[in-house]
């Protein structure tokens, strides 16, 4: 399927947002996520199925000021 991430678009196997952490390679890291805009927390991400053009955001914390 295709979708958006990080305005990158991508062609993914995964049919959950946690799913597609995991695919991207970022199990266990801190990081946030949004879906067409809307935040979802780390919680839902294994609830949340992903579909055709999507847009999804996903952004990690970063040190400094």
């Amino acid at each position: 399927m295709n979708i958006l991430v990080n305005d990158e678009a991508r062609e993914v196997s995964a049919s959950t947002l946690a799913a597609l952490v995991d695919e991207l390679g970022l199990k266990g890291a801190r990081i946030a996520t949004a879906v067409d805009g809307d935040f979802v927390p780390a919680s839902r991400r294994s609830h949340l199925a992903i579909a055709e053009g999507m847009k999804i955001e996903i952004v990690a914390p970063m040190q400094g000021g």
